[in-house]
């Protein structure tokens, strides 16, 4: 048999359905349709799912976020488009299947033992000999030979002008015919189980049975029954997130423009969510004990979840997904960066927000997500942090390629502690997002610094304020320093003693000069010495612009190095005056108070940026774990494991099982026999360029033969 790539012909019917027909049922068209949905699947891995729309505008842009829209590519495998073409692949290949079955069924019970001898010589493996005895003893010892070696053999008697002779014909390896059949059955059946497992049953029941996508928020208990699929749904595969401590019985099927809920028969409680972490932060085991509670008999069954080892229950598969807060209480406290701000405290749940009303002002603190483990790089290297949720994979591509510039990287991972991340939005709903870190990190200059992140979007990066912190691991003294800065008397005697302290008290002029440059370097720093009619810039910004417009080009670097220096000074009397004030212990000149200073000054300098008045640091706070499962109904998944055991028999048989058939003509030649030997094969290889040296020399008896 020899398979073609035309399909059905149809001798009835228009010429239209004739050739729709041939096409349906061809096998070029079934290539055609596996290569499309080849190269969409390719789309649908590479592109997130049913991601939501903000994301694809964000990460693409408005254009191609529209273009995913309008053909479904961000939801590629519920796609109609995408179920027609798999629809119309099943029907193609269950086409060609039928067409070729019969063929190969017809084609394995014949033996073609009516083969002219005069054709033997044309086969590339020949070999002629002249064996002992009559053609019809000849004949049945190389039958026997053959049947004994497990070839399927019959003898055919021949009238010839010479006498009566005998044709062999045997054939093997007929199981290669079955591995065309099981290896397209395979393609039928995936594609069932796919279809049947897939969103199509979903999607119908929007279509036919009154089911509409939920597009609104609220809770899962006031969503309307339209937006509900019934626990006897055949198919399904959603997410369940469950709280510690609590249950839940209905899980969310994400839709391309909305959700659908799925009431499930069981209710799942979260008695405990156990994760593991590595050295590196990343998560080592996820892990939660459930118990399923029945919802028709109230029979109660523990079950462990983990990854890869999900639990099953009345046909339905619970898998570990994930992790996610699951309503921790957190405890901030307000610490003002303004003179006159007040501290308070404001306990809040993630997930949740408060309403803040201080004076005209009024804002809205949203708890966005509270992370007791942050593991990051401090080798200086900027996006270093580590997400216990993600996996790194540019980084880990980039660190196992080959490079000419590349050089081996110290990687410093350490856990920093908790951080809480949030958001301030004012009246206008203009809002943006905080990321701060409860405990001052050491980032390796020796100075400990609280990092308070900021952004506009959720595509930026965070950019943090790096807060130096106190020998008692506070805010406290920079922050006081912050607050007298501002006060012009307290700037003016700051300025008095260093001048005190710096020059010799039998010099007063001098004295005099250096106050007054230390006073408007103070000043501008403060942000007090700006131009009039200009808004009012502080910080070291506002020194370089005033030496650009004042200070002649040549002379800029001397003047700088000078007016930092006079700064370092007089904010280093600032500190020690505050420290008098409250009690504390003036600071020493050791190297640590020269690292303390020095980052105080630039987080002064950059404090005037900070988007915010005040800043909400974590006080305290109650870790309560959710674990988000995957449960599933799949009645195609045996069906696709049929498929998949298809699949490896028949390209095991089709690439290493090979169809041989052999002809052996027997002619009678005086008292002896002349027997001719030609073997066919579907493929051309060694093995059978040795099978077949080894047939004639133990059938025939022939040592050489002429090949062609």
């Amino acid at each position: 048999m020899t398979t073609t790539t035309h399909g059905l012909r149809v001798r009835s019917g228009s010429q239209a359905w004739r050739a729709a027909v041939e096409l349906l049922s061809s096998m070029r068209f079934a290539i055609a349709l596996l290569t499309i949905i080849c190269v969409a699947s390719i789309i649908g891995t590479v592109l997130k799912q049913h991601e939501p729309a903000n994301n694809y505008v964000n990460q693409f842009g408005p254009f191609w976020a529209l273009v995913f829209d309008k053909f479904s590519l961000n939801a590629v495998y519920s796609a109609w488009w995408f179920l027609l073409i798999l629809a119309f692949l099943v029907t193609s290949t269950t086409l060609c299947i039928a067409r070729s079955t019969p063929k190969i069924f017809a084609d394995l019970k014949v033996y073609k033992e009516n083969i002219r001898a005069q054709s033997l010589n044309a086969f590339h493996h020949k070999a002629s000999a002249v064996v002992a005895g009559a053609p019809e003893a000849a004949a049945a010892r190389v039958g026997q030979a053959l049947a004994g070696a497990g070839w399927k053999v019959k003898l055919q008697r021949r009238e010839t002008p010479q006498g009566e002779g005998w044709m062999v014909a045997a054939k093997a390896g007929a199981a290669n015919k079955f591995g065309y059949i099981a290896a397209h059955s395979a393609i039928v059946l995936v594609c069932i189980g796919g279809l049947l497992d897939g969103d199509l049953v979903v999607r119908a029941q929007t279509w036919f049975n009154g089911k509409t996508v939920y597009k609104g928020g609220g809770m899962i208990a006031d969503v309307a029954p339209e937006h509900r699929l019934s626990m006897r749904n055949p198919t399904f595969r959603g997410n369940l997130m469950v709280a510690e401590g609590t249950q839940s019985s209905t899980a969310i099927l994400a839709q391309s423009d909305g959700v659908l809920l799925q009431d499930l028969p069981f209710t799942v409680e979260l008695k405990k969510f156990i994760v593991e972490y590595y050295s590196t932060g990343m998560p080592k085991l996820f892990a939660s004990e459930i118990v399923i509670h029945d919802r028709e008999t109230g029979a109660q069954t523990p079950a462990r979840v983990e990854v890869n080892h999900p639990a099953s229950y009345k046909g339905v598969e619970i898998y570990q997904s994930s992790f996610d807060d699951g309503g921790s209480s957190v405890q901030l406290r307000a610490v003002p960066l303004v003179p006159g701000g007040k501290t308070f405290e404001v306990d809040g749940v993630i997930g949740g927000s408060t309403e803040l009303n201080r004076g005209s002002e009024k804002m809205t603190l949203e708890y966005q997500a509270l992370r007791v483990i942050n593991v990051e790089n401090l080798t200086g290297q900027a996006g270093s942090a580590v997400d216990v949720r993600k996996v790194d994979l540019r980084g880990a591509i980039d660190a196992r390629l080959g490079a000419g510039n590349k050089t081996v990287t110290h990687r410093e991972l350490r856990n920093v502690g908790p951080s809480i991340t949030y958001r301030l939005r004012d009246a206008a709903g203009q809002a943006r997002e905080y990321h701060n870190y409860m405990l001052p990190v050491d980032t390796g200059d020796g100075v400990s610094a609280f990092l308070l992140g900021v952004r506009e979007t959720p595509a930026e990066s965070f950019r943090y304020l790096r807060v130096p912190a106190d020998e008692n691991a506070s805010m406290d003294t920079f922050l006081r320093l912050r607050a007298d800065l501002m006060d012009p008397a307290l700037r003016a005697a700051a300025v008095r003693r260093y001048a005190a302290r710096a020059v010799d008290p039998k010099r007063p002029e001098l004295a005099e000069q250096l106050a007054a440059s230390a006073a408007k370097a103070l000043a501008l720093f403060a942000g007090e010495g700006a131009a009039g009619g200009t808004t009012p810039r502080g910080g070291l910004q506002a020194i370089a612009d005033f030496m650009e417009t004042n200070v002649p080009e040549g002379e800029r670097g001397r003047a700088g190095e000078v007016l930092v220096r006079i700064l370092n000074g007089v904010l280093f009397e600032l500190v020690q005056m505050g420290q008098e004030r409250v009690g504390a212990k003036p600071l020493d000149s050791s190297e640590k108070t020269q690292g303390f200073m020095t980052q105080a000054v630039l987080s002064l300098s950059d404090a005037s940026l900070y988007p915010a008045p005040m800043v909400f640091q974590l006080a305290n706070f109650n870790q309560v774990q959710a674990s988000v499962f995957q449960v599933a109904r799949a009645p195609g998944r045996n069906i696709v494991y049929l498929g998949c055991l298809f699949l490896i028999l028949g390209i095991f048989a089709m690439l290493y099982v090979r169809e041989r058939r052999l002809w052996v003509w027997m002619a009678p030649q005086g008292d002896a026999t002349q027997a001719t030997m030609a073997l066919s094969s579907n493929r051309k290889t060694l093995d059978v360029d040795r099978e077949f040296d080894l047939l004639k020399s133990r059938l025939i008896g022939a040592e050489t033969a002429a090949k062609e």
